[in-house]
């Protein structure tokens, strides 16, 4: 394991993370269960156990429409939005895939109880878990069929995820104590930490494959006593050996419910049951931030970063808040030591000054006496990080 010692930020003062928005359902309708926003960014979709998914437009701050589509108790929107998976009902095909803009249905001939699932980058598997009989089957979104599996894990499954490529799956146990990475196209284990607890919890994070092929996972060493030592501690684990990697995400004092990684990978997200979601820089591991959330109480069952990070969404019971992602967090993790720009600036014009502000937004000074704002007419900018 690496060692234990998280950097501190320079401030992590508890604030009160306020929403400029609040999306609500109506009182008799069932608790929120997953939200993602669309690709654009400007809609997010949510599935309730009211059995309803919702879309909703952030530039009205309002409903646009909901749709009954599912008969179980369970439901994940994919990472970009586009499919809507759900299980429950009776028969052999509890597991279906709604198309959110197409309306297209599919249905998987799966008849376990279900406790997870994911579908891949590009859309082509979907993969799903159950904790009774601790195994994973994947399926083709094309077909409809089985591909791959039965992926036999060691613990009850209470969490899947595909890697990047789709070439590997990551499978958590339902207590965060049991961690295994498969090979999809051979379905051979390459590697497994932890062991065997038992149980389950209320509430399973999902996991992150970062961009340079690790994995992000809450997770608990103590394996002796399951009951009393949920995780409250994040860790980066190296997916060939499942070693860790770098300083554990220490701050949490009570159950880490739910993680969200930003799109570019910089910025990670944090809620637990000690009532405040937290903002980490990914490298170099800063705390940020530490915000007390509302209501108090409870804890958010789901959190999501827009797709260009600028806002945050979290879920309590029937609500969805939308937050700005302060400024000054943006700011800093992209001013990190770790990131670099490369400017190329091509001016008919001497340039007598260059800024480039933490917003990455660049202003020139061009000789004699006259500024430009971006790229004019008479100069041209590249702008790479």
């Amino acid at each position: 394991m690496g060692s234990r010692s998280t950097q501190p930020a320079t401030a992590t003062t508890k604030m009160t993370l306020t929403p400029v928005m609040t999306l609500e359902y109506q009182k008799d309708s069932g608790w929120i269960r997953s939200i993602a926003y669309f690709l654009n960014g400007k809609r997010i979709i949510s599935a309730s156990s009211d059995k309803t998914i919702r879309k909703w437009d952030l530039q009205a701050g309002k409903e646009v429409e909901e749709v009954d589509v599912y008969e179980g108790n369970l439901a994940e929107v994919s990472r970009d939005g586009r499919w809507l998976t759900t299980t429950g009902g009776d028969g052999e095909y509890k597991l279906k895939a709604y198309g959110v803009e197409t309306g297209i249905v599919k249905r998987f001939q799966d008849p376990r109880k279900i406790s997870c699932f994911d579908i891949s980058a590009d859309g082509k598997l979907l993969a799903s878990g159950s904790e009774i009989d601790r195994t994973v089957l994947i399926w083709g979104m094309d077909t409809d069929e089985l591909v791959a599996g039965p992926f036999g894990s060691d613990d009850s499954v209470g969490a899947v995820q595909f890697s990047s490529d789709s070439k590997k799956l990551a499978v958590e146990s339902s207590v965060r104590k049991c961690l295994e990475v498969w090979d999809v196209q051979t379905q051979k284990l390459d590697a497994r930490v932890g062991k065997k607890c038992g149980g389950h919890i209320i509430s399973v994070p999902h996991m992150f494959w970062t961009k340079k092929g690790t994995i992000l996972a809450a997770f608990s060493f103590d394996f002796d006593n399951w009951q009393y030592s949920e995780p409250t501690t994040i860790y980066e684990f190296d997916a060939s050996t499942l070693e860790t990697v770098g300083d554990p995400f220490e701050g949490h004092t009570d159950i880490i419910s739910q993680l969200a990684l930003s799109s570019d990978g910089t910025l990670l997200a944090s809620s637990s049951f000690d009532n405040t979601i937290k903002l980490w820089a990914f490298e170099p591991r800063h705390l940020l931030a530490s915000f007390d959330v509302l209501p108090k109480l409870v804890h958010p069952y789901t959190l999501t970063f827009s797709p260009d990070i600028h806002q945050l969404a979290y879920a309590v019971y029937r609500k969805i808040f939308i937050c700005n992602t302060p400024p000054d967090i943006l700011a800093r993790i992209r001013l990190a030591p770790h990131a670099q720009a490369i400017v190329r600036i091509c001016c008919i014009y001497p340039i007598a000054d260059v800024l480039i502000s933490s917003s990455r937004s660049i202003h020139l000074t061009i000789q004699p006496s006259t500024s430009y704002s971006m790229c004019t007419l008479h100069c041209s900018i590249y702008l790479h990080y």
